[in-house]
C-alpha cells in the first residue's frame, strides 16, 4: 500500500540503517533531498525507485559518509558498511583475488585471513577459477561479481547498492539479481538498493519506496509479499504484474 512522505516509513525495532528528516542542499543552491525519513532493519531488502536526479544516490552517499546532510540525521555503523557502486571500480593492475582482498587489506586483516576471506567470497559469487584473472579479461557481469565479492569479505551488516547492474545486458542482470538475492538470504544483511527498473525492484525486495522528483522525498511505499527464494518465473506471475503496475503508477505521479 502507498504511504505519504510526511509519515516515517519502515521504522522498526533493531533497525540497521535509519534516515531521520534528511535534507540535502548543495553549495550551488540545488535542493536534492527534502525531509526524508525511513529505516532498514536486518533481514530487509529495501529498494528505492524514482525519477533521475531525485536524490536516490545522494541518500547512499549520505549513509556512507561521502556526503554530509544539511539537515536531519543518519544512524548506521559505518565500520563494516558494504557499498557496491554503479561501476565495478576494479583496479586493472590487480587480479580478481587481489581486488577482492583490497577492502580486508585496508581494514588491517592479516595476509592469511584476507586471503581466506577473499577465496571464500570469490567462490560464493561464482568466480571460482578466475581468481588469477585480471579485470580486462572479465565480462561486465563477472566484474560486478568481483565487486560484490570484495565487499563480502567484510561481512557487512548493511549493504548499499547504487544501481550496480544498470550497465549489463538484461539476461546478465537477471542472473545477478538471483545471485544477489541468494547472498541476501545467506548473509542476512540489511540491504538498500537503488534502481530505475521496477521489475528488478519487485523481484529483489521486501519493500519498495518511491521518491518524488527533486527535491526527493518518499511519496509511496509498497510491501512485497513474495517468499524467498524467488524463481525467475515469478516475473510472469499476475500478482507480480499488478504490483509492478501500481509502483509504475506511483512513479509516474512522482514526476509531478
Amino acid at each position: 500500500m502507498s504511504q505519504l512522505a510526511s509519515e516515517q516509513v519502515g521504522a522498526s525495532i533493531g533497525e540497521s540503517l535509519a534516515f531521520r528528516g534528511i535534507g540535502m542542499v548543495f553549495p550551488d543552491g540545488t535542493e536534492a533531498v527534502r525531509d526524508t525519513s525511513f529505516s532498514v532493519s536486518k533481514g530487509e531488502f529495501v529498494t528505492i525507485v524514482g525519477p533521475s536526479g531525485c536524490g536516490k544516490s545522494t541518500l547512499l552517499k549520505i549513509a556512507s559518509g561521502l556526503l554530509e546532510a544539511t539537515s536531519g540525521e543518519v544512524s548506521v555503523d559505518r565500520d563494516r558498511l558494504g557499498y557496491v557502486f554503479q561501476d565495478a571500480t576494479l583496479l586493472p593492475w590487480r587480479t580478481v583475488l587481489g581486488n577482492v582482498e583490497l577492502l580486508a587489506e585496508l581494514h588491517g586483516f592479516d595476509r592469511d585471513e584476507r586471503r581466506r576471506l577473499a577465496l571464500e567470497a570469490i567462490d560464493t559469487v561464482g568466480l571460482a577459477g578466475f581468481a588469477n584473472h585480471y579485470p580486462k579479461s572479465l565480462s561486465g557481469g563477472m566484474k560486478m561479481r568481483a565487486s560484490l565479492a570484495r565487499t563480502l569479505t567484510l561481512k557487512p551488516p548493511v549493504f548499499l547498492f547504487d544501481e550496480p547492474f544498470g550497465a549489463v545486458d538484461e539476461i546478465t542482470r537477471e542472473h545477478l539479481n538471483e545471485e544477489t538475492q541468494r547472498l541476501f538470504q545467506s548473509e542476512g544483511f540489511a540491504g538498500l538498493f537503488i534502481t530505475h527498473s521496477i521489475s528488478e525492484a519487485v523481484f529483489m525486495s521486501t519493500r519498495v519506496l518511491v521518491m518524488s522528483a527533486r527535491p526527493g522525498r518518499i511519496v509511496a511505499e509498497f510491501d512485497i509479499p513474495f517468499p524467498y527464494p524467488r524463481s525467475p518465473e515469478l516475473r510472469f506471475d499476475p500478482e507480480f504484474a499488478r504490483l509492478s503496475g501500481e509502483i509504475s503508477h506511483a512513479l509516474r505521479g512522482s514526476h509531478s
